[in-house]
């Protein structure tokens, strides 16, 4: 297989281009990019900085990545993105690189589809099969699990954790930590119950489904403290992995407070 470069791309020699790679008009590539194997830039893409894109994606016109993270403390140092394989990126898509005061490396794991006109800013660590909905904007030092989805002009603000399937109601501003499975809507955002309707598509049991609605309803209820309903839930569901993975996300420490109800 060949490299086919339209024409009028600007591609720095030094460059890694790997095989099938197709670079559209107008597009410009900086020297530390690095692109997989088959990987198409529809045209009009700027890439700069040491930024790795994974083999098989697809980016549409006016993507840019690479450039200096919008983070003020930042002088300079070397920093970086890295996405994994087959992600596409639509139209006006932004994302930054790290910062030389933080985490150097914004990252994107593999199968994530971000629609038109949305940003990841710098640091952001993103996992796999992500969707981000068109306008949506994502601060600084934001986490976002597996499978989650983010819905059109949502904000989530820095330092934030998204967790694993979970879904953000289109226009939520997200100020707080949204739980694993989670549905959180509104602005500010608050939770909203359990993203039954993902959890469905995916696959999810009905057992599955059961356990983690109850678990929700322990853990959100009226009575006790939280930090009481937190370790009913621990003993009482300790046995099932997917409130295991709620609680120890709970647990964790966080720059954020959890969104709730």
């Amino acid at each position: 297989m060949t490299v086919d470069i339209h024409e009028t791309a600007l591609v720095h020699p030094e460059a890694e281009l790997g095989e099938g790679v197709k670079i559209g008009p107008y597009s410009i590539i900086g020297p530390d990019v690095k692109l997989g194997d088959n990987v198409e830039l529809i045209g009009q893409v700027n890439l700069h900085g040491n930024t790795s894109i994974g083999e098989g994606c697809r980016l549409f016109p006016f993507v840019s990545m690479g450039y200096d993270p919008q983070d003020l403390k930042h002088k300079g140092g070397p920093v970086g993105i890295e996405i994994g394989p087959r992600c596409v990126f639509r139209e006006n898509v932004n994302i930054h690189p790290g910062t030389d005061i933080g985490k150097p490396i914004t990252t994107i794991g593999h199968d994530c589809y971000f629609m038109v006109g949305t940003h990841l800013a710098h640091e952001g660590q993103m996992g796999n099969h992500v969707i981000v909905s068109n306008g949506a904007q994502i601060g600084g030092n934001v986490t976002i699990g597996d499978h989650a989805i983010l819905g059109g002009l949502c904000a989530i603000h820095q330092h934030t954790r998204i967790g694993a399937h979970a879904f953000i109601g289109g226009m939520a501003t997200v100020l707080k930590d949204v739980i694993p499975y989670g549905f959180v809507v509104g602005n500010p955002a608050r939770m909203a119950g359990m993203n039954i309707v993902g959890l469905k598509r995916r696959g999810f049991k009905r057992e599955q489904i059961r356990e983690l609605r109850a678990a929700y309803r322990l853990l959100f209820a009226q009575e006790g403290t939280f930090a009481e309903r937190l370790e009913d839930a621990r003993a009482l569901y300790g046995d099932y992995d997917l409130v295991k993975e709620i609680v120890a996300f709970i647990k964790t420490d966080s720059h954020r407070s959890l969104c709730m109800p």
